[in-house]
């Protein structure tokens, strides 16, 4: 007898300000039914009608809103069987809700009246607190502090949409350490102690795509050791996090400027990894906005890094 596959229903919360409203657009686009600050108390009702994914906000102006009783619905609906739930928490910094305030001249709803500034950073202060529960015990928090729209859309995109598939999605990006750590990074992994290929006057220019860069790093002899060490770790990791639940990982490998090491290396993960039958996207901070694509050829011999001792 065939299983019944389980509705879908994505609960997103998290600060005023921080882009729930955004991240439920995406969803609709990606065939959700949404409600918007149903009360806690129909809640659960609306989950059970229907088959249809589900994607609901809940959050400080929601009637009859505490996190405690949210977190016990939360409980409730994670034991059914018929359902799988997600639940997603948006935040930003203080400073950056501040701003969006600012411009949008909009009340925080914890803050209602009052100067503008003085109060706004009152309500933020009381939503923190408040909302602290839900964002301990969240499936995904994402912070929108410098992600732009379309990187947003993405990061959800690629979460929730019908190419995401089952098990575990595997995002390897490269980075520059002076402009800061990826937001969502799981895992994290300094390229900074290999040779720059920076300070080679014909390497400069070029990116760890080409294949002068790739054979001056892989020439390090701190190369294949790392790269085995990272490996080696990643082989029995992976399989746990998928079991345990976790749907999507992100690994983030940085370097100096994010355009030469941690850009080689994050190419030969993303194969490597693919080729053992992870789902992976590959992306360069610094390189560009959008994803890349895992490249095989040339880099597929490559694996034999992967075996040398």
């Amino acid at each position: 007898m065939a299983i019944p596959e389980r509705r879908q229903v994505v609960l997103v919360t998290g600060l005023s300000g921080a882009g729930k409203a955004s991240i439920l657009r995406v969803l609709e686009d990606l065939g959700y039914e949404t409600v918007d600050n149903p009360p806690l108390s129909v809640l659960e009702a609306l989950v059970g009608d229907g088959e249809q994914p589900l994607a609901a906000g809940v959050d400080s102006r929601t009637r009859d809103f505490d996190p405690a009783g949210a977190i016990r619905l939360l409980e409730r609906l994670r034991m059914r069987p018929d359902i799988a739930v997600t639940l997603i928490f948006a935040t930003a910094e203080e400073d950056v809700l501040l701003r969006r305030y600012t411009e949008t001249r909009r009340r925080h709803p914890l803050a209602p009246g009052g100067p503008l500034g003085h109060k706004v950073s009152d309500g933020i202060a009381r939503e923190v607190a408040l909302m602290a529960p839900l964002r301990d015990t969240a499936d995904m928090v994402v912070d929108t502090s410098d992600l732009p729209l379309p990187d947003l859309r993405r990061m959800v995109e690629r979460r929730f949409g019908q190419d995401a598939g089952a098990g575990l999605g595997v995002s390897v990006v490269s980075f520059a350490f002076p402009k800061g750590l990826p937001r969502e990074a799981d895992m994290v992994f300094d390229l900074r102690f290999l040779r720059n290929p920076h300070y080679v006057d014909e390497l400069r220019p070029l990116t760890g795509r080409d294949p002068a860069v790739a054979d001056f790093i892989e020439a390090d002899p701190d190369f294949a050791p790392f790269w085995r060490c990272m490996t080696e770790m990643l082989g029995p990791l992976l399989p746990r996090y998928a079991q345990e639940g976790k749907k999507y990982l992100t690994i983030a490998l940085g370097c100096t400027g994010g355009k030469h090491r941690s850009v080689l290396a994050a190419e030969r993960l993303a194969h490597h990894l693919q080729s053992q039958g992870w789902r992976v996207e590959l992306s360069h901070r610094e390189l560009s906005a959008g994803p890349a694509p895992v490249r095989a050829g040339r880099e597929a011999g490559r694996e034999a890094l992967t075996q040398t001792s």
